[in-house]
């Protein structure tokens, strides 16, 4: 959404009647934007990957610990799924 948002606004500028040192001006502008906007979403998508990562590892212990809770939890699921429910 906010790359489609970026891109209209590149066509307007693109097609203004300003001058070429404006129009070099603002898009530079929506270049850094650009860039800026990608680094933030790779920074957000470090805690997600580290959040994920922390969860497998708690479910694998879980799994470890309790291995005959799991069991039964697991079959209570495939009955439910099984019953359409």
């Amino acid at each position: 959404m906010i790359e489609k948002t970026i891109s209209e606004i590149e066509a307007k500028i693109r097609a203004e009647t300003i001058s070429d040192d404006r129009k070099r001006e603002l898009l530079q502008l929506l270049a850094r934007l650009k860039t800026e906007i990608s680094a933030r979403n790779k920074q957000n998508l470090k805690p997600l990957k580290n959040s994920v990562e922390e969860l497998r590892s708690s479910v694998e212990g879980f799994e470890q610990s309790h291995p005959k809770l799991v069991q039964i939890v697991n079959s209570i699921s495939n009955t439910l799924s099984n019953l359409g429910i």
